[in-house]
């Protein structure tokens, strides 16, 4: 089946919408951030580097803007319904220092980039292109890996410290994940099956409760990256 004969299905074309929205508005508030972490970067060069991440961060959300208005979908509606969640949790982990913002952009960062693939198994194959492209690493994770080994190397007893305000991240973020999969009901369609192509793959509740394990074991392994304990 082509991608139009699965969003003939209105409900399923009502799902992807809302993943997209989902997604481009998370990419939206990551340039801000990344642009605002630029501007209070130490150094020039850590400047430079941090806004090339943030460039990176908005060609994705124009990536994804742009498959909306092909679809017909105003991209200001399909974001609307995430406004509130995806806000919610930058406020409650609003970073104290630019490395506490650097391993958000990571940690934080990465568990959504995470669970928005894992929902990328149950789209079209046209729709998990462009979900996989969006997630893209636009360089991330080595330069903040690199940044915060040097920062400890310099400074070891801010491990702890960070190793805390990733903990606390995890939590933030597989709160609102679940929080986002289970208040709209079109986005928990595509996991749970019951729109689109009717041979279209489906998760049961024991393949979720693998899908936040397997979040929380990348975690594990990205802190592990940082030289954090998670």
């Amino acid at each position: 089946m082509t991608t139009e004969d699965w969003l003939a299905d209105p409900q399923y074309r009502e799902a992807v919408g809302d993943l997209l929205g989902a997604l481009a508005y998370g990419e939206l508030t990551a340039f801000m951030r990344l642009a605002a972490d630029a501007d209070v970067s130490p150094t020039q060069p850590l400047k430079a580097s941090v806004a090339a991440l943030a460039v990176g961060e908005f060609r994705h959300y124009e990536m994804l803007v742009a498959r909306l208005s092909e679809m017909g979908i105003d991209p200001e509606q399909a974001m609307a319904p995430f406004v509130a969640a995806v806000d919610a949790f930058h406020e409650r982990t609003r970073p104290s220092t630019w490395l506490e913002g650097l391993v958000k952009a990571y940690v934080g960062d990465g568990i959504a980039t995470d669970f928005y693939r894992e929902i990328a198994a149950y789209v079209d194959p046209s729709t998990r292109d462009l979900v996989h492209s969006a997630m893209q690493d636009v360089g991330q994770a080595e330069f903040v890996v690199k940044v915060v080994r040097e920062a400890i190397k310099t400074d070891p007893k801010i491990a702890g410290r960070l190793a805390l305000w990733g903990r606390r991240l995890v939590g933030e973020a597989l709160s609102q994940a679940q929080q986002v999969a289970v208040e709209r009901d079109a986005l928990s369609s595509l996991l749970v099956g019951g729109v689109g192509a009717p041979d279209r793959p489906s998760a049961d509740l024991a393949e979720l409760g693998r899908m936040f394990a397997r979040l929380t074991d990348e975690h594990t392994r990205r802190m592990g990256r940082l030289g954090l304990a998670a």
